[in-house]
């Protein structure tokens, strides 16, 4: 059974997509389409922040992407330099909050330890920050996205937890989609399964897959890989047949393999 993946692939070099070889222990035939394409902005201004340790309580990361954005920064090799001799040992004296596993392996990679990975979402992961942080400390630096939910900032702010939030990057529709799926749906015909990464999957998806499946969409079982995501697919009116139970490849192949055995 075919299953259609709205993602991008995980970096070349690090071996074959984990959702692709767990769906495929399962049997089923997985394919990836790459949905977004993102444009890094403030850059100057991000290492600028970074620069300062001494000014922030720690560091909050909801999303990979922002930390492709600090990547960028640290290619400069005076920047490089400067992270390595002292900003990082700084950054690691603070605490650095992440949603997920793949953000959690990126904070490594530059050298930080993460924590609250486990959380799965931004409620938990606001939860989480509310019960270790202390109301009016030093604000937490978060380099987001421009289309973040306000969930975490507003939790935060509730609580009296200071969060200074700063855009890295942007995201639009991939330029290449709508002619991937059109070849997707023409060679491989209509998948058991579609499964939504993002809401912004959702927006710039749901239309061209409701056409190139036709009569059949029906039977297509369509799944969430997180509640967020789950949310904006029942408000586009498209049932939602399974959320992973967290967001990993484990629990999003484990969610499709019931969901396509009851059909």
């Amino acid at each position: 059974m075919k299953v259609l993946l709205l993602k991008d692939p995980k970096d070349k070099d690090s071996g074959p997509d984990p959702y692709i070889k767990e769906l495929g222990s399962y049997g089923l035939e997985a394919t990836l389409i790459p949905v977004l394409s993102f444009e890094f902005l403030s850059l100057e201004s991000l290492f600028e922040k970074l620069s300062h340790p001494e000014c922030y309580g720690g560091l909050v990361f909801t999303s990979p992407r922002a930390l492709e954005a600090i990547k960028i920064c640290l290619k400069e090799n005076s920047k490089k330099e400067a992270w390595s001799k002292s900003l990082k040992r700084m950054w690691n004296m603070k605490p650095t909050y992440v949603v997920g596993k793949a953000t959690a392996s990126l904070v490594e990679e530059i050298g930080l330890t993460p924590q609250g990975e486990k959380c799965g979402n931004a409620e938990k992961l606001a939860e989480y920050i509310c019960s270790s942080e202390k109301p009016n400390s030093s604000a937490l630096l978060f380099p987001c996205g421009a289309l973040k939910r306000e969930v975490l900032p507003t939790v935060l702010r509730e609580k009296g937890v200071p969060l200074e939030s700063l855009t890295v990057y942007q995201t639009a529709q991939h330029p290449d989609l709508q002619q991937s799926l059109s070849s997707y749906f023409s060679q491989q015909g209509v998948p058991a399964s579609v499964v939504f990464f993002s809401p912004s999957g959702v927006r710039f998806c749901l239309q061209h897959i409701q056409k190139l499946s036709g009569d059949v969409i029906h039977q297509v079982k369509f799944a969430a890989i997180g509640p967020t995501t789950a949310e904006a697919m029942e408000a586009a009116g498209l049932p939602v047949s399974c959320t992973a139970g967290s967001p990993t490849p484990q629990d999003l192949a484990a969610g499709i393999h019931k969901a396509l055995q009851s059909h």
